[in-house]
Protein backbone atom coordinates (compact mmCIF):
# COMPACT_ATOMS: atom_id res chain seq x y z
CA UNK A 1 0.00 0.00 0.00
CA UNK A 2 1.26 3.50 -0.89
CA UNK A 3 0.75 6.58 1.28
CA UNK A 4 2.27 10.00 1.89
CA UNK A 5 4.93 10.39 4.59
CA UNK A 6 7.69 12.92 5.25
CA UNK A 7 6.90 14.76 2.03
CA UNK A 8 7.49 11.68 -0.08
CA UNK A 9 5.87 8.42 -1.15
CA UNK A 10 5.80 5.64 1.44
CA UNK A 11 5.26 1.97 0.77
CA UNK A 12 4.05 -0.68 3.24
CA UNK A 13 3.95 -4.37 2.29
CA UNK A 14 3.31 -7.53 4.29
CA UNK A 15 4.52 -11.07 3.65
CA UNK A 16 1.15 -12.63 4.58
CA UNK A 17 -1.71 -10.43 3.38
CA UNK A 18 -5.17 -11.20 4.66
CA UNK A 19 -7.04 -11.01 7.96
CA UNK A 20 -6.34 -7.28 8.13
CA UNK A 21 -2.57 -7.65 8.47
CA UNK A 22 -1.83 -4.93 5.91
CA UNK A 23 -4.30 -2.51 7.47
CA UNK A 24 -2.78 -3.06 10.93
CA UNK A 25 0.71 -2.59 9.54
CA UNK A 26 -0.26 0.65 7.80
CA UNK A 27 -1.86 2.01 10.98
CA UNK A 28 1.33 1.25 12.94
CA UNK A 29 3.45 2.97 10.28
CA UNK A 30 1.20 6.03 10.29
CA UNK A 31 1.55 6.32 14.07
CA UNK A 32 5.33 6.16 13.77
CA UNK A 33 5.34 8.78 11.02
CA UNK A 34 3.24 11.13 13.16
CA UNK A 35 5.58 10.68 16.15
CA UNK A 36 8.71 11.40 14.09
CA UNK A 37 7.12 14.32 12.28
CA UNK A 38 6.16 16.20 15.43
CA UNK A 39 9.54 15.42 16.99
CA UNK A 40 12.00 15.85 14.11
CA UNK A 41 10.57 18.13 11.42
CA UNK A 42 12.58 21.27 10.68
CA UNK A 43 9.54 22.72 8.89
CA UNK A 44 6.85 22.49 11.58
CA UNK A 45 6.48 25.47 13.89
CA UNK A 46 5.22 23.14 16.65
CA UNK A 47 7.91 20.44 16.39
CA UNK A 48 10.37 19.63 19.15
CA UNK A 49 13.26 20.18 16.74
CA UNK A 50 12.04 23.69 15.95
CA UNK A 51 11.96 24.48 19.67
CA UNK A 52 15.47 23.04 20.10
CA UNK A 53 16.80 25.09 17.17
CA UNK A 54 15.42 28.23 18.81
CA UNK A 55 16.87 27.44 22.24
CA UNK A 56 19.88 29.78 21.95
CA UNK A 57 22.28 27.44 23.72
CA UNK A 58 20.00 26.34 26.55
CA UNK A 59 19.45 22.70 27.46
CA UNK A 60 16.02 21.58 26.28
CA UNK A 61 14.11 18.61 27.65
CA UNK A 62 12.85 16.50 24.76
CA UNK A 63 10.80 13.38 24.19
CA UNK A 64 12.23 9.93 23.48
CA UNK A 65 11.88 10.15 19.69
CA UNK A 66 13.92 13.33 19.27
CA UNK A 67 16.41 12.15 21.88
CA UNK A 68 16.98 8.95 19.90
CA UNK A 69 17.04 10.79 16.55
CA UNK A 70 19.66 13.31 17.65
CA UNK A 71 21.71 10.56 19.31
CA UNK A 72 21.57 8.63 16.03
CA UNK A 73 22.71 11.71 14.10
CA UNK A 74 25.68 12.19 16.43
CA UNK A 75 26.58 8.50 16.07
CA UNK A 76 26.52 8.99 12.29
CA UNK A 77 28.90 11.92 12.63
CA UNK A 78 31.29 9.89 14.78
CA UNK A 79 31.23 6.89 12.43
CA UNK A 80 31.90 9.06 9.37
CA UNK A 81 34.37 11.46 11.01
CA UNK A 82 31.97 14.33 10.43
CA UNK A 83 31.06 13.64 6.79
CA UNK A 84 27.45 13.18 7.93
CA UNK A 85 26.80 16.11 10.27
CA UNK A 86 23.43 17.23 11.69
CA UNK A 87 24.57 20.85 12.12
CA UNK A 88 24.18 21.61 8.39
CA UNK A 89 20.75 23.18 8.99
CA UNK A 90 22.00 26.75 8.68
CA UNK A 91 23.79 25.95 5.42
CA UNK A 92 20.63 24.40 3.96
CA UNK A 93 18.59 27.44 4.95
CA UNK A 94 21.17 29.74 3.34
CA UNK A 95 20.87 27.68 0.16
CA UNK A 96 17.09 28.20 0.16
CA UNK A 97 15.98 24.92 1.71
CA UNK A 98 14.08 26.76 4.40
CA UNK A 99 10.70 25.05 4.12
CA UNK A 100 9.17 21.75 3.09
CA UNK A 101 10.73 20.62 -0.17
CA UNK A 102 7.41 20.64 -2.01
CA UNK A 103 7.28 24.40 -1.43
CA UNK A 104 10.95 24.88 -2.32
CA UNK A 105 10.52 23.04 -5.61
CA UNK A 106 7.22 24.74 -6.45
CA UNK A 107 8.74 28.19 -6.24
CA UNK A 108 11.71 27.14 -8.40
CA UNK A 109 10.03 24.96 -10.99
CA UNK A 110 12.06 26.22 -13.95
CA UNK A 111 15.63 27.36 -14.29
CA UNK A 112 16.32 31.09 -14.47
CA UNK A 113 16.87 32.64 -17.89
CA UNK A 114 20.62 32.70 -17.26
CA UNK A 115 21.56 29.80 -15.04
CA UNK A 116 24.78 29.69 -13.09
CA UNK A 117 26.75 26.60 -12.01
CA UNK A 118 26.38 24.77 -8.72
CA UNK A 119 26.89 27.06 -5.73
CA UNK A 120 30.65 27.62 -5.49
CA UNK A 121 31.07 29.58 -2.26
CA UNK A 122 30.17 28.83 1.34
CA UNK A 123 26.93 30.48 2.37
CA UNK A 124 26.93 29.56 6.05
CA UNK A 125 29.40 27.95 8.40
CA UNK A 126 28.71 24.41 9.57
CA UNK A 127 29.38 24.56 13.35
CA UNK A 128 30.16 20.86 13.65
CA UNK A 129 28.53 17.99 15.51
CA UNK A 130 30.67 18.44 18.62
CA UNK A 131 28.61 21.58 19.39
CA UNK A 132 25.67 19.28 20.23
CA UNK A 133 25.41 17.64 23.66
CA UNK A 134 22.90 14.95 24.60
CA UNK A 135 22.19 13.99 28.21
CA UNK A 136 20.32 10.71 28.02
CA UNK A 137 19.77 10.51 31.79
CA UNK A 138 18.15 13.95 31.89
CA UNK A 139 16.48 13.62 28.45
CA UNK A 140 17.98 16.95 27.41
CA UNK A 141 19.79 18.27 24.36
CA UNK A 142 21.91 21.40 24.27
CA UNK A 143 23.41 23.03 21.19
CA UNK A 144 25.78 25.96 20.91
CA UNK A 145 24.01 29.29 20.24
CA UNK A 146 23.05 29.66 16.60
CA UNK A 147 23.31 25.97 15.74
CA UNK A 148 20.46 24.72 13.55
CA UNK A 149 20.05 20.97 13.37
CA UNK A 150 18.79 19.16 10.29
CA UNK A 151 18.15 15.44 10.74
CA UNK A 152 17.44 14.66 7.09
CA UNK A 153 20.42 12.32 6.74
CA UNK A 154 19.30 10.02 9.55
CA UNK A 155 15.80 10.61 10.97
CA UNK A 156 13.80 9.27 8.00
CA UNK A 157 15.91 6.11 7.93
CA UNK A 158 15.56 5.68 11.68
CA UNK A 159 11.82 6.15 11.28
CA UNK A 160 11.76 3.39 8.65
CA UNK A 161 13.47 1.00 11.07
CA UNK A 162 11.08 1.91 13.90
CA UNK A 163 8.02 1.79 11.62
CA UNK A 164 8.97 -1.66 10.32
CA UNK A 165 9.36 -2.98 13.87
CA UNK A 166 5.99 -1.51 14.87
CA UNK A 167 4.33 -2.90 11.74
CA UNK A 168 5.75 -6.36 12.46
CA UNK A 169 4.24 -6.30 15.93
CA UNK A 170 0.89 -5.14 14.55
CA UNK A 171 0.68 -7.44 11.53
CA UNK A 172 2.24 -10.56 13.03
CA UNK A 173 4.16 -11.32 9.82
CA UNK A 174 7.13 -10.07 7.86
CA UNK A 175 6.89 -6.47 6.64
CA UNK A 176 8.67 -4.04 4.35
CA UNK A 177 8.46 -0.28 4.93
CA UNK A 178 9.92 2.30 2.55
CA UNK A 179 10.02 6.07 3.00
CA UNK A 180 11.17 7.63 -0.25
CA UNK A 181 13.57 4.77 -0.94
CA UNK A 182 14.79 4.44 2.66
CA UNK A 183 13.69 0.86 3.20
CA UNK A 184 13.53 -1.40 6.27
CA UNK A 185 12.53 -5.06 6.59
CA UNK A 186 11.31 -6.71 9.80
CA UNK A 187 10.33 -10.31 10.44
CA UNK A 188 10.48 -13.23 8.04
CA UNK A 189 10.56 -12.11 4.41
CA UNK A 190 8.90 -13.74 1.46
CA UNK A 191 10.54 -17.08 0.67
CA UNK A 192 12.32 -15.68 -2.37
CA UNK A 193 13.02 -12.34 -0.68
CA UNK A 194 11.61 -8.88 -1.28
CA UNK A 195 12.16 -7.79 -4.88
CA UNK A 196 13.27 -4.16 -4.93
CA UNK A 197 14.03 -1.83 -7.85
CA UNK A 198 17.08 0.39 -7.29
CA UNK A 199 17.25 3.62 -9.34
CA UNK A 200 18.28 7.27 -8.92
CA UNK A 201 14.77 8.23 -7.84
CA UNK A 202 12.33 6.02 -5.92
CA UNK A 203 9.46 7.74 -7.77
CA UNK A 204 10.74 6.59 -11.16
CA UNK A 205 8.94 3.77 -12.90
CA UNK A 206 10.39 0.32 -13.39
CA UNK A 207 11.54 1.39 -16.87
CA UNK A 208 14.05 3.87 -15.39
CA UNK A 209 17.68 2.71 -15.61
CA UNK A 210 18.45 0.65 -12.53
CA UNK A 211 18.62 -2.85 -11.15
CA UNK A 212 16.33 -5.40 -9.48
CA UNK A 213 17.72 -6.97 -6.31
CA UNK A 214 16.39 -9.34 -3.65
CA UNK A 215 16.46 -8.42 0.04
CA UNK A 216 15.73 -10.76 2.95
CA UNK A 217 16.41 -8.58 5.99
CA UNK A 218 17.96 -5.35 7.20
CA UNK A 219 17.73 -2.09 5.33
CA UNK A 220 18.51 -0.35 2.07
CA UNK A 221 19.10 3.35 1.48
CA UNK A 222 19.79 5.47 -1.59
CA UNK A 223 21.35 8.93 -1.53
CA UNK A 224 21.44 11.04 -4.67
CA UNK A 225 22.44 14.50 -5.83
CA UNK A 226 20.03 14.44 -8.78
CA UNK A 227 16.62 14.25 -7.09
CA UNK A 228 16.14 17.07 -4.57
CA UNK A 229 17.49 19.98 -6.61
CA UNK A 230 16.38 23.59 -6.93
CA UNK A 231 17.47 26.99 -8.16
CA UNK A 232 18.47 29.50 -5.49
CA UNK A 233 17.41 33.13 -5.46
CA UNK A 234 20.76 34.07 -7.05
CA UNK A 235 20.23 31.67 -9.96
CA UNK A 236 22.61 28.96 -8.81
CA UNK A 237 21.79 25.27 -8.74
CA UNK A 238 21.70 23.48 -5.40
CA UNK A 239 20.85 20.09 -3.94
CA UNK A 240 20.18 18.86 -0.42
CA UNK A 241 23.42 16.96 0.30
CA UNK A 242 25.76 19.45 1.96
CA UNK A 243 29.47 18.86 2.46
CA UNK A 244 30.09 19.89 6.10
CA UNK A 245 33.66 20.87 5.20
CA UNK A 246 32.56 23.52 2.71
CA UNK A 247 28.93 24.30 3.63
CA UNK A 248 28.15 23.85 -0.06
CA UNK A 249 26.26 21.17 -1.98
CA UNK A 250 28.55 18.18 -2.39
CA UNK A 251 30.45 18.12 -5.68
CA UNK A 252 30.86 14.35 -5.94
CA UNK A 253 31.97 11.85 -8.56
CA UNK A 254 28.85 9.88 -7.60
CA UNK A 255 25.34 10.97 -8.58
CA UNK A 256 23.68 8.14 -6.64
CA UNK A 257 24.81 5.62 -4.02
CA UNK A 258 22.70 2.72 -2.70
CA UNK A 259 23.83 0.67 0.31
CA UNK A 260 22.46 -2.44 2.04
CA UNK A 261 23.12 -2.87 5.77
CA UNK A 262 21.73 -4.44 8.93
CA UNK A 263 19.43 -1.43 9.37
CA UNK A 264 18.09 1.34 7.18
CA UNK A 265 19.79 3.85 9.46
CA UNK A 266 23.24 2.34 8.93
CA UNK A 267 22.60 2.03 5.20
CA UNK A 268 21.66 5.71 4.97
CA UNK A 269 24.65 6.84 7.01
CA UNK A 270 26.92 4.96 4.61
CA UNK A 271 25.19 6.07 1.40
CA UNK A 272 25.32 9.74 2.44
CA UNK A 273 28.94 9.55 3.54
CA UNK A 274 29.86 7.82 0.28
CA UNK A 275 28.51 10.75 -1.75
CA UNK A 276 30.60 13.13 0.35
CA UNK A 277 33.77 10.99 0.20
CA UNK A 278 33.83 10.55 -3.55
CA UNK A 279 36.43 8.07 -4.83
CA UNK A 280 37.53 7.34 -1.25
CA UNK A 281 34.12 5.79 -0.63
CA UNK A 282 34.99 2.62 -2.56
CA UNK A 283 37.79 1.30 -0.28
CA UNK A 284 35.85 2.50 2.77
CA UNK A 285 32.70 0.58 1.84
CA UNK A 286 34.77 -2.49 0.99
CA UNK A 287 36.55 -2.27 4.34
CA UNK A 288 33.33 -2.09 6.36
CA UNK A 289 31.72 -4.74 4.17
CA UNK A 290 28.51 -2.98 3.12
CA UNK A 291 27.17 -4.07 -0.31
CA UNK A 292 26.90 -0.92 -2.39
CA UNK A 293 26.00 0.34 -5.85
CA UNK A 294 27.65 3.63 -6.87
CA UNK A 295 26.60 5.48 -10.02
CA UNK A 296 28.90 8.05 -11.63
CA UNK A 297 27.82 11.20 -13.44
CA UNK A 298 28.59 9.46 -16.75
CA UNK A 299 25.99 6.79 -15.83
CA UNK A 300 28.49 4.00 -15.31
CA UNK A 301 28.13 1.91 -12.19
CA UNK A 302 30.45 0.44 -9.58
CA UNK A 303 29.43 -2.56 -7.41
CA UNK A 304 31.38 -3.18 -4.21
CA UNK A 305 31.42 -5.49 -1.17
CA UNK A 306 29.19 -8.18 -2.68
CA UNK A 307 26.52 -6.06 -4.34
CA UNK A 308 25.06 -8.25 -7.13
CA UNK A 309 26.68 -7.73 -10.51
CA UNK A 310 23.94 -9.24 -12.65
CA UNK A 311 21.02 -7.43 -14.20
CA UNK A 312 22.19 -3.82 -13.95
CA UNK A 313 20.98 -1.61 -16.79
CA UNK A 314 24.05 0.61 -16.49
CA UNK A 315 27.50 -0.28 -17.84
CA UNK A 316 30.25 -1.02 -15.37
CA UNK A 317 32.86 1.59 -14.57
CA UNK A 318 36.42 0.50 -15.38
CA UNK A 319 37.42 -1.99 -12.69
CA UNK A 320 33.83 -1.93 -11.54
CA UNK A 321 32.73 -5.23 -9.95
CA UNK A 322 35.23 -8.04 -9.84
CA UNK A 323 33.82 -10.33 -7.19
CA UNK A 324 30.24 -9.20 -7.40
CA UNK A 325 29.56 -10.66 -10.85
CA UNK A 326 28.81 -14.09 -9.38
CA UNK A 327 26.56 -12.81 -6.62
CA UNK A 328 22.82 -13.33 -6.91
CA UNK A 329 21.55 -10.95 -4.28
CA UNK A 330 22.48 -8.10 -1.98
CA UNK A 331 21.24 -7.69 1.54
CA UNK A 332 21.62 -9.05 4.98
Amino acid sequence: MRLEAFGTVALVAVAEPGNGSLERAVAAVERTVAEFDVACSRFRADSELTALNASAGKAVRVGPVLLEAVSAALRAARLTEGDVDPTVGGALIALGYDRDFAEVSSRTVSAPAVSRPMVSRPLARVPGWRTVHVDVDQSTIRTAPGVILDLGATAKALAADRAAAAALDAAGCGVLVSFGGDLAIAGVALEEGWRVRVTDDHRAGVDAPGQWILLHSGGLATSSTVVRRWWTATGTAAHHLVDPATARPVDSVWRTVSVAADSCLDANIASTAAIVRGEAAVPWLEQIGLPSRLVRDDLTVRHVAGWPGQGDDLPLSPGGSPAAEDQERAGR
